[in-house]
């Protein structure tokens, strides 16, 4: 999962940044309003975490530029301006929550985790595709009754394939949302692939019910197949 945040206080942007890198989030950062503009049209995010008081601009412009491009990213504001004016203009804009500063970083793991939760996977703490059952929160993932061993970036790939499983999905996209929006800067992408052969090993020899298939010209697709095993 990817998260945005637009911050312009340095050691508060830092502290942040850390904390939700430890929860296993890529983490993107933006210093200003112009920087925040520039991320939110050229990249995608999970989580935008929003500041009002910006040099160059106001927050909540962002917010409604944010809808009016039509993006399903899930917005936090955060802000010092604890005003009820402040906090009912920034939902009636869209936002998800709004989070008083200052805040107990537990606090905004949990915010972020929920809205992440509530726009992804309609606030369920597990998402199932065939026998696949993955534990966002716990960064668990099952076939079945039996918790599959994997790789961090394995993880991240098959969480955000099963969150996205009815869509074709094109490698540019997953690299950006797995490595970060830098990884477009790469000369290739050979490790999206070793990856994506590790994944597809385990989930074979754990008997899984779900396939990663690539699409010849276009990246992959997620797919549930039914176990002939399971049928006789």
């Amino acid at each position: 999962m990817k998260i945005l945040i637009i911050e312009d206080d340095p050691s508060l942007r830092e502290v942040m940044q850390k904390s939700l890198e430890k929860e296993r989030f890529i983490v993107e950062t933006a210093s200003d309003f112009m920087i925040g503009l520039d991320k939110i049209c050229l990249y995608s995010y999970d989580c935008i975490l929003l500041d009002i008081m910006l040099p160059g601009g106001n927050g909540l412009q962002l917010l409604e530029e944010l809808k009016k491009m039509h993006k399903q990213e899930c917005v936090i504001i955060i802000s010092a301006k604890d005003s009820i004016e402040d906090k009912v203009l920034g939902l009636n804009l869209g936002a998800d929550d709004y989070l008083p500063k200052p805040f107990h970083l537990a606090e905004l793991h949990a915010r972020v985790k929920s809205v992440i939760r509530r726009n992804n996977h309609q606030g369920e703490l597990h998402i199932t595709l065939g026998n696949v059952k993955i534990l966002p929160d716990k960064n668990q993932v099952f076939v079945g009754e039996k918790m599959l061993e994997l790789g961090r970036k394995e993880f991240d790939i098959l969480n955000y394939f099963i969150t996205h499983s009815n869509h074709l999905i094109n490698k540019d996209t997953l690299a950006e949302a797995v490595w970060g929006d830098n990884i477009d800067q790469a000369d290739n992408y050979d490790f999206i692939y070793a990856q994506i052969k590790n994944l597809r090993k385990k989930l074979k020899e754990a008997h899984a019910s779900v396939e990663v298939r690539a699409i010849y010209g276009f990246g992959y697709k997620v797919e549930v197949f039914e176990d002939e095993s399971d049928t006789n």
